[in-house]
């Protein structure tokens, strides 16, 4: 049996620098996999970026966290309209196991568990440099998985920005205490 956290739950160190995150999704496991994997799925919860299905294969992550919900809410200063990251698939067994280099902080790995009707996405940020970049994955890895839990439900997501601004402040607390 897998041991998992309650979908509602914040991401957790399971290292120091380590950050997991987990949410129990709408199955099946092959529908999870397509929004992790396919460029347009991808972009409603995340980001865009064309990746051909190959272990080396790099590629280009692109944000535009203004368009994933309606309204946005309010961008916080310092944050641009676009973003982009180049990244590179380091581990692929589809449709359970996705692990890719994360720019310079880290790696990241994305974990597929059927779960009867359900599958279990567990999120593993590796490697964050610092508390500063914990704060910014913690609570946008939280914002962007409860986007994707909305667009699997066919529910609208809260405003992305308004949900940041939340969850940094709340990740604050949790992560310096």
């Amino acid at each position: 049996m897998t041991d998992y956290q309650n979908p509602s739950d914040y991401g957790v160190l399971t290292e120091p620098a380590t950050l997991r995150i987990q949410r129990l999704l709408p199955g099946p496991v092959e529908r999870v996999w397509s929004y992790l994997i396919d460029s347009d799925l991808r972009r409603q919860w995340l980001a865009a970026g064309d990746m051909e299905m190959k272990v080396g294969t790099t590629f280009e992550f692109v944000w535009r966290n203004d368009e994933l919900t309606n309204p946005p809410g309010q961008r916080p200063p310092g944050y641009s309209e676009e973003h982009r990251l180049e990244s590179r698939i380091t581990e692929l067994d589809p449709p359970h196991k996705l692990a890719i280099a994360w720019g310079s902080t880290g790696g990241v790995s994305f974990e597929l568990e059927p779960m009867g009707n359900q599958v279990m996405l567990t999120v593993t940020h590796h490697r964050v440099p610092d508390q500063s970049t914990l704060l910014s994955v913690s609570s946008g890895w939280h914002a962007h998985l409860d986007i994707l839990v909305a667009r699997l439900e066919g529910s609208d997501p809260e405003p992305f920005w308004d949900s940041i601004a939340k969850l940094k402040e709340e990740y604050g607390q949790r992560l310096s205490a």
